[in-house]
């Protein structure tokens, strides 16, 4: 989701999904956002952009848009004005971990949940860490913000949630469910994977795929 120059990180996204789901995916950032969306101020920046860019992905033919960000940035304002579905990664990976049932610990880049896993996961959240010296996407992407993700996945684990929900693509970029899951062997809901498993589905009910 943040602005990237590298091409390879600008759609690791979407060769996740289209790996692991066999869905072709077309993938862009939204411009003029390095450090990505890690406040209000930020993602009311982003929205705009992120309605642009999806109307015109809607015109070049695709048919069915995934926003990739754990905030679900734009994506109501997105679905009043495209006639494709729209998915974002904070609704996809909520809702596959509410039907896990089980207590969960939600990490992320924010001061505080995002308002649609919140609202969607209610009392199932056991805890929320931002990792200590993460404040944006690109902290992640160092040794030192991997290791503080680490620790802050085993706090969690210590507050009683029994699966890790990660409330930041950011996470899914750098690979880091399955080191959580080989270190502290427990359950991680990425929202790239869960948002590839519903647009998978859906995407396979297409007439003509």
């Amino acid at each position: 989701m943040y602005t990237a120059n590298d091409s390879n990180v600008v759609q690791s996204h979407g060769k996740i999904i289209q790996e692991r789901f066999d869905v072709p995916v077309r993938s862009k950032c939204i411009p003029d956002q390095p450090f990505g969306i890690y406040d209000d101020e930020s993602e009311k920046v982003a929205i705009p952009k992120i309605v642009e860019m999806g109307v015109q992905l809607e015109q070049e033919g695709c048919r069915l848009l995934i926003v990739s960000c754990a905030a679900d940035p734009g994506v109501e304002a997105l679905r009043s004005r495209v006639s494709v579905p729209v998915i974002g990664g904070g609704s996809a990976a909520s809702l596959i971990a509410r039907s896990l049932g089980e207590p969960v610990g939600l990490m992320g880049i924010t001061e505080g949940v995002p308002p649609v896993m919140s609202s969607l996961l209610e009392d199932l959240v056991a805890g929320y860490i931002r990792p200590d010296g993460v404040t944006n996407t690109t902290d992640l992407l160092t040794d030192a913000g991997r290791e503080a993700a680490l620790e802050a996945a085993r706090t969690l684990v210590a507050q009683g949630a029994k699966a890790i929900v990660f409330a930041c693509t950011g996470l899914s970029t750098i690979a880091f469910a399955d080191v959580i899951r080989k270190e502290l062997h427990i359950p991680v809901i990425d929202p790239v994977d869960a948002e590839g498993l519903l647009a998978a589905n859906y995407y396979k009910q297409l007439e003509g795929v």
